[in-house]
């Protein structure tokens, strides 16, 4: 592949250091390791039913932390209050939908998101330009 990456801390020392470059981890939240039930301030059975696939599918991408279950809940209660007015004949608002999708992005469910989140515990993706410019030895 290519020459291993100088660590930040050598990099600082040399003077070489460039603060737009370095890969920062941000926050380290523990991963949820068992299957938690759904809250019981739920509000139908279509958000319970969402709660209950969507965990292990973010479990098994290592994507659930602790911090991140609030979150997640309050996610499947917006999906199954949309479900809810869809079954009544009724469309969501705009906002609900806007929402939704703007969750989905944070957990990494749809097909543009999943190439930005990246799962705890693994590396980030460095700048893949950072190689620009650079003559081979």
């Amino acid at each position: 592949m290519g020459n291993p990456r100088k660590p930040n801390h050598l990099k600082s020392v040399a003077g070489t250091g460039r603060p737009d470059r370095e890969v920062v981890n941000v926050v380290d939240l523990p991963l949820v390791e068992q299957i938690p039930e759904a809250p019981s301030w739920m509000p139908n059975s279509h958000a319970v039913m969402e709660w209950d696939r969507m965990v292990p599918i973010l479990m098994a991408n290592r994507l659930l932390t602790e911090g991140g279950l609030t979150a997640l809940a309050h996610m499947c209660a917006l999906h199954g209050k949309i479900v809810q007015l869809y079954a009544a004949g009724e469309s969501p608002t705009a906002s609900m939908c806007g929402t939704l999708r703007t969750m989905h992005n944070d957990f990494g469910l749809t097909p543009v998101a999943q190439g930005k989140v990246t799962p705890v515990g693994e590396e980030t993706k460095r700048n893949k330009f950072a190689a620009n410019g650079k003559r081979s030895a």
